[in-house]
Order: C-alpha cells, then sequence, then structure tokens
C-alpha cells in the first residue's frame, strides 16, 4: 500500500468518528472493501505485469528475524535490520530463483546458505544459487535485508504501534518472498521488541523471552499461509483479552481466541459473540481449521473496516462491530485456510465471505434475515453494476487496480448473490454438502484453490454438470432481464388452461438457465407453487388446473435475485383463417400457415400485430399461442408440454 493522497486522507480522518455512529447500519463487506480501496496498493504492478516471470519453485517456510525495537519510539522509524530463511522445493531444474522486493521499502545487503550472489532491480530479487537443483530438491537461502525509514502502506509505525497491512500484494513490501496467492508457506516469525510492547503475528505463540529491556517474540504457524496474509500487529501497552472455544469434535480442546485493543474500547459484546459465531461456522463448513484466532484493533492509519489476516484479522480502532467481525472471521474459512489461487479467483474470497456475512443473520433471525441481507447485496448490484464479469481471466498474470479487483458491486455483492443462487439451484441439503465437501478437501485445505476447483467440487457432490452455471453468473457479465407473460383460458367443464412463456431480452449478455418458480393463485384462498427448470429462451409451459387461477406469479420469493423483470398477462381470441399462406401476415386478415387444414380455428393473443410465421410441415397444428409483438411464432400445441414440479397445490 502506498501513502495516501494527505488532503484525502486528511478528509477521511476527521470524518471517521462521525461516521462510526452509523456503523450499525453498513455492512462488514463495505467496510472491508472500504480499507482495501483505501490501501493504494500494487500501483509499481502496472508498469510490471510480471507475465514473463518465471516461478520454477514452491516456497515451503519462510523464516523471519526483525530487530524492530527502535520502531516504538518517537520519532517512530518505519527503517529496521532483518534476516531471513527461505525454504523451497524445486519445480524444474534451476541454478537461479526470483523473489518479489521492492527497491524503494528494501535494501539487500547479503545472501548466505545456497544463495551465492544476487541482483536486486525492477522490484525483483534475483539470487544465483550455488549450483543447478532439479526437481524435487529443497535448498535454503538467507537473506539479510534492510526496510529503509519509509512510507509504503505495508510496514506501518506511528505512535508506539507497528503493524503490516498487505492485500493484494505488499508483503514485498518489507520481505523478500513470492508474492503471489498461489504459493502458500508456513512462518515461523521473531521479532525483538520493547518489553511494554505486546506483539501478535500468524500462528501460535510459541515464546516470549525477556532480556533487559526487550521481549523477543516467537509466533509459528504450523499451517501454509499466503503472504500477503502475513501480519505482524503490536504496540506499546496494548491491552489483550483471550477467550477459549472448546472444539465441537473434542469439548476437552480449546482454541484461544485473542483480543487487542486500545484503551477505552468495549470488547464485551464481540467477547460474548465469537464461539457462537464460531460454532455456526464450524457446523455449516468445517470445524474451525486453526491452532489460533485473534483480533486486533489498529489506530488511525487504518482507516477503515478490517483485513482477514490469518488468525489475527485486523481492523480500524473500536470497530468491534458484530457484522465486521462475522464477514472478517469467514475469512478464516474462505480466504485463508483455502485461499484464492489468482486474483481472477477473489470470488472464493470476498464472494463467500461476504454470503457468510448474510448467513451468519440466518442464526438468529432465520432465513428472512439472512434474505434481507441478501436482497440488500442485489440492489446494489443492480444500482452500481460496472458491466463486468466476477472472475475475468487476465487478472490471473496481471493484478488489477484496486477499485476493479474490489468492486464492491461485483467482488462483495454480486458474488455473495451468486453464491445464494447457487444454494436455491441445488436445494440446502445438496448446497451445505458441497460446502462442506469444499472446506474439508485435503488437496485444498491451506492451499489455494480456483473457481473451476469449487465448480468440481459441485458437480462431485451433485452428480450433476453444472459448468452451466458458473459460465453464465461467474465468467460472463450482467444478468438476465425478462419480460414474461402468463394466459389463462377457459377450457369448459371447470376446467382451466394456464400457460406461461418465459422471455429474456437482455442484450448484454447470453442467456441465462435457471429453475424457476411459478405461485398460481385461485379464489379459495389456495395456491399451486411450481417450479421449473428454464433452459432456453422463449420456453413456454402449460398445465390444467379444475378450478380458475385468478393471478400468477413469478419468482414469488425473489430468489433469482440478479434480475430485472416484467410480467404481463395475455388475452386470447379465436380465429378462423382462409386463404393463401403467407409468411407475413395480420390477423385482421386471413392467412394459412403451411400444413394447418383451411377454417381451423386458433386462439392468439388478442394484441398479436404482424409477425413471421414459422411452419411446421407435416405437422397438423390447432391452438397456436403466438406472443404479441415477437419475431416468431413461440410454440404450437402439438409440442406444448406440461414441465415442472408442483411444490404446493
Amino acid at each position: 500500500m502506498q501513502k495516501i493522497i494527505f488532503l484525502v486522507f486528511l478528509f477521511i480522518f476527521l470524518w471517521h468518528s462521525s461516521l462510526a455512529q452509523h456503523f450499525s447500519e453498513q455492512r462488514g463487506s463495505h467496510y472491508c472493501r472500504l480499507k482495501k480501496i483505501s490501501s493504494g496498493e500494487t500501483p509499481f504492478l502496472m508498469d510490471n505485469p510480471e507475465t514473463s516471470i518465471p516461478h520454477t519453485f514452491n516456497v515451503l517456510k519462510y523464516t523471519l528475524n526483525l530487530q524492530l525495537y527502535n520502531c516504538y519510539f518517537t520519532p517512530f522509524p518505519s527503517n529496521y535490520k532483518a534476516s531471513e530463511i527461505i525454504r523451497f522445493e524445486v519445480d524444474s531444474a534451476l541454478n537461479t530463483i526470483q523473489l518479489h522486493a521492492v527497491n524503494t521499502s528494501l535494501v539487500i545487503d547479503s545472501v548466505r546458505l545456497a544463495g551465492s550472489s544476487f541482483s536486486h532491480s525492477g522490484n525483483m530479487l534475483t539470487i544465483s544459487l550455488d549450483r543447478t537443483y532439479n526437481p524435487g530438491e529443497i535448498a535454503e537461502v538467507k537473506i539479510f535485508y534492510r526496510h529503509q525509514n519509509v512510507h509504503d502502506g505495508a510496514f506501518y509505525a506511528s505512535g508506539g504501534m507497528v503493524f503490516t497491512d498487505c492485500e493484494p500484494e505488499g508483503a514485498r513490501k518489507w520481505f523478500p518472498c513470492w508474492d503471489k496467492p498461489s504459493d502458500k508457506a508456513l512462518l515461523d516469525l521473531t521479532a525483538k521488541v520493547p518489553s511494554t510492547v505486546k506483539f501478535a503475528s500468524n500462528g501460535k505463540l510459541m515464546d516470549s523471552v525477556f532480556s533487559a529491556d526487550t521481549l523477543i517474540y516467537h509466533w509459528e504457524s504450523i499451517h501454509n499461509i499466503a503472504t500477503y496474509l502475513i501480519v505482524m500487529t503490536s504496540k506499546i501497552n496494548y491491552n489483550l483479552d483471550i477467550v477459549y472455544w472448546h472444539k465441537l469434535s473434542n469439548p476437552s480442546d480449546s482454541v484461544p481466541m485473542r483480543f487487542y485493543f486500545n484503551p477505552g474500547e468495549n470488547i464485551s459484546g464481540i467477547k460474548s459473540v465469537i464461539k457462537p459465531m464460531t460454532d455456526w461456522y464450524s457446523q455449516h463448513f468445517c470445524e474451525h481449521p486453526f491452532q489460533k484466532n485473534g483480533f486486533a484493533a489498529l489506530n488511525s492509519q487504518f482507516v477503515w473496516g478490517g483485513m482477514e489476516n490469518q488468525t489475527l484479522t485486523s481492523i480500524c480502532p473500536n470497530c468491534w462491530q458484530e457484522w465486521l467481525i462475522a464477514h472478517e472471521f469467514a475469512h478464516q474459512w474462505f480466504g485463508d485456510m483455502i485461499t484464492c489461487s489468482t486474483w481472477a479467483d477473489v470470488w472464493l474470497n470476498e464472494g463467500f465471505a461476504t454470503w457468510t456475512e448474510n448467513f451468519w443473520w440466518e442464526k438468529s433471525g432465520g432465513y428472512i434475515a439472512y434474505k434481507n441481507g441478501i436482497n440488500s447485496d442485489a440492489s446494489n448490484y443492480l444500482a452500481n453494476n460496472p458491466g463486468w464479469a466476477i472472475s475475468v481471466p487476465s487478472w490471473a498474470t496481471t493484478t488489477p487496480d484496486l477499485n476493479t479487483l474490489f468492486n464492491y458491486s461485483i467482488t462483495y455483492a454480486k458474488g455473495a448473490c451468486v453464491l445464494h443462487m447457487l444454494r436455491y439451484t441445488l436445494g440446502d441439503a445438496l448446497f451445505f454438502a458441497s460446502l462442506q465437501a469444499y472446506a474439508n478437501d485435503a488437496n485444498l485445505r491451506f492451499h489455494s484453490a480456483t473457481i473451476a476447483d469449487f465448480n468440481n467440487k459441485v458437480n462431485s457432490v451433485t452428480g450433476q454438470n453444472y459448468d452451466w452455471y458458473f459460465t453464465q453468473w461467474i465468467f460472463a457479465p450482467n444478468h438476465p432481464v425478462y419480460a414474461n407473460q402468463y394466459y389463462f383460458e377457459n377450457l369448459g367443464s371447470g376446467n382451466w388452461d394456464v400457460r406461461f412463456l418465459v422471455k429474456q431480452t437482455q442484450t448484454n449478455a447470453p442467456f441465462f438457465q435457471m429453475p424457476i418458480i411459478l405461485k398460481i393463485h385461485f379464489p379459495d384462498n389456495t395456491d399451486s407453487l411450481i417450479r421449473v427448470m428454464n433452459t432456453s429462451n422463449y420456453q413456454e409451459y402449460s398445465w390444467t388446473f379444475s378450478k380458475q387461477p385468478t393471478s400468477f406469479s413469478f419468482d414469488p420469493g425473489n430468489e433469482i435475485v440478479l434480475k430485472q423483470a416484467t410480467l404481463t398477462q395475455g388475452i386470447f381470441y379465436t380465429k378462423t383463417w382462409t386463404g393463401a399462406i403467407s409468411d407475413d401476415w395480420n390477423v385482421a386478415g386471413n392467412w394459412n400457415p403451411a400444413g394447418v387444414p383451411v377454417n381451423e380455428s386458433v386462439k392468439v393473443p388478442a394484441t398479436a400485430t404482424r409477425m413471421p410465421v414459422v411452419r411446421n410441415s407435416g405437422m397438423s397444428c390447432g391452438s397456436l399461442l403466438i406472443e404479441a409483438n415477437a419475431s416468431l411464432i413461440v410454440s404450437s400445441s402439438y409440442n406444448l408440454t406440461t414441465y415442472g414440479t408442483v411444490i404446493r397445490q
């Protein structure tokens, strides 16, 4: 992250306290997004898209040793000395490795172990190795480096507080690394700080040793972690409180939940919430996966929202709101335990966490509370849709600007709604089985995943091919625009025909295949609820009832939340045609489609004007249902079929 332009930062800071009173009206996803776009991250990537940089090794572990003592005292410098050991496995024969290391932030002094020499330019550190290493071999390089006294938007030091903030690619500003989410590694971090400092990082606190006026903290993560999720957070006289969550699988085994907070902040509410929230997520996804978890309130340099660092979430000062924690904590499963493989897969992080934030409210408020949140996300998307897809292939190699990558309407709001509509499409049993299979997959846990990985998991669990769903909602932009019609026809003897025509009119997106729920109402205050699968445009459905229908509803529960829709009722009248064949006809004149006997009665909508006729030679047509102002005859009685599953009648 880069330093925010002073006037903009000052404006945000001055308004921060006044906005705090409205926090309860906001969304955790909204403030998560505000934090990320305010970071000013990745400007150097625009000049260096890195599409040609080879990555022929797999990092196994980062071991960091940081000398931070002076950063906590006035004038709060940002410079420190450090050393790092990178352990890696070779994928293909190599005698050099390349690491991300921003030149304006880091100075490399020397390399050791398997490293024999280095060059550092263009924000890349190239280390020559002591020999050629073959696939499968494991090697270690040691790097001695310094962080310069600069404000780089990744390492922060002010007022006795030191912290880092890295998403999407800021880790390269405070330690050399392969700074892409696909290469996750173990972490061992040691830091030397003043004795009055509480210092936190990822994983488990292994030791804290006093030495004169210093403390040496040793944190270790035994689970793989993406570089952008590596964090250190610390402060002189930080407040710390701990509660213990007991595992569902083994109640005698507990996980510490650590809360770091500033003087004057009240954490009692979130302390009471964190255990039932962990239960809820564990029951529906998989059991809480890490050694510990934690939350740390930062200072005014961290203006907005939260950042889901693995096992230690950062939040803005005094931002202990339940909705914010619900979103950020969800990332421990979706984003931290399983991380997007590339930024083209960011839906697996932010779409899932935004959906989970809504799902948390279902625990206490039922489906209505959950759906209210989803409806809010849908409204945001429909009002602000910028017109690109959730996943853009080029993002896999070239990181986009932050306003694109973290666009609220697409990445967060539409992302959550697409997951909701998958729940609607699959049904709860298969949907949650898919989430659990994804979260428990040994090849994905503590590693990275692509959207295709989740797509394949859904296909495997359901035994069906849902590629079409992901293609239309994730990889294509926009949404369906329905202009549907329905018709009631009195068949006599108390019987009524109900017909429904699906029509999508959008020109900026392909056809969207979806299950549709329809509701038919009757005078005796009963109704029939029918679910049909709409697989093509201009698809028509027909049902016969032994009582007169009074009204018709399309998607009455608004489960297809990403749509625009109108529904109109057509009116039938009987027309007897005679005369010559004509491809272009007018209902006021004489006409005769091919293959239809002369003097046959035909029912058409009274609003029909002119339209081409689609001939069905060899078929004897009786009743033709024709949509007004359409470009073709939609269907006819010989191929009209009753579709759908009656949910309630």
